[in-house]
């Protein structure tokens, strides 16, 4: 199949392929629980997306040393949100005792965390890539992970089901301003002379 990949490379590609299977049928089986229209819209659009990139990694994989292959598709999510901010008698955690109990907040909080992880999976397999094709599918993958995560969390934020805890402005102000610019690198010399032509350095 793909020839002259490394043997990290090959390794990390198979865990993103796993967990890629994995995270299309777990989308599957929360499908049937969501019930808010834009949700049920949300988990559609990134199904489709998923199996597609799925598909362009295996296909990549296959022609791993093909010259000018198309790059994988950037996920684009609706923008012009504004995050809401505090706390606001946020209900109690446990878990479910049943599957019946699913809800919307279930499956996003699912989703959620399936893109989180698959998020730093890919970045992290992205540095063991030699080939410069994959290398680069890894790293627009754990973009698009990234985009896809932010567009449920937004649908959670707004939807009351993840709150933003925050600090007092003055603490966050303290902390945020701790930090000022830099300036310039200051030229350094060198941390051994220059040999000189007949191999002794002349003082």
């Amino acid at each position: 199949m793909a020839a002259h990949l490394g043997a990290h490379e090959t390794v990390e590609t198979h865990e993103i392929l796993m967990s890629a299977i994995n995270a299309i049928n777990t989308m599957q089986l929360y499908r049937p629980y969501a019930k808010d229209s834009r949700l049920v819209q949300i988990l559609d659009k990134q199904l489709q997306f998923a199996v597609n990139e799925y598909n362009f990694l295996v296909q990549t994989l296959q022609n791993v040393n093909a010259q000018g292959r198309p790059q994988s598709a950037p996920y684009s999510a609706a923008g012009g949100f504004t995050p809401i901010y505090g706390l606001d008698n946020p209900a109690m955690e446990s878990p479910n005792l049943t599957a019946k109990q699913m809800d919307d907040r279930d499956v996003a909080t699912g989703l959620l965390c399936l893109h989180k992880a698959s998020a730093m999976m890919k970045m992290t397999a992205s540095l063991e890539c030699a080939n410069r094709e994959l290398r680069s599918a890894m790293q627009q993958g754990a973009v698009n992970c990234s985009e896809q995560a932010y567009e449920v969390w937004q649908y959670m934020n707004q939807a009351g089901h993840y709150q933003v805890p925050t600090m007092k402005e003055m603490t966050t102000n303290t902390i945020i301003g701790h930090f000022q610019t830099a300036g310039q690198p200051a030229a350094q010399p060198n941390a051994f002379p220059a040999p000189s032509p007949t191999g002794f350095n002349m003082q």
